[in-house]
């Protein structure tokens, strides 16, 4: 619940980790269990933060065309070019809109 409310006021994700006392992969972890039991979290004002437009349509168009969205391939896909926390916050936003 902490997650969510933190999410809603737009709190930055660092601080929700530090709040909570969760690694950001822990942290990450939550989320894609929370929007993957079918809650919708709203990342934009993070993810706006770290990627442009194009990155951001880049990574959601992948997920659009994999067949299920699946972390490690775009891990392997995107290694040299996005950060894994990038990777990890778009696929939680793809499953949050397009899975819920």
């Amino acid at each position: 619940v902490y997650i969510i409310q933190s999410v809603d006021r737009k709190m930055p994700i660092e601080m929700i980790a530090k709040n909570k006392g969760l690694e950001m992969d822990e942290l990450l972890t939550e989320m894609e269990s929370i929007v993957n039991a079918g809650t919708r979290l709203n990342l934009d004002y993070n993810i706006n933060s770290s990627l442009g437009a194009d990155e951001q349509e880049e990574l959601f168009d992948y997920f659009r065309t994999t067949e299920n969205a699946d972390l490690e391939e775009a891990l392997n896909e995107f290694d040299d070019v996005y950060s894994q926390e990038e990777i990890r916050l778009m696929r939680i936003k793809f499953i949050s809109d397009l899975g819920n």
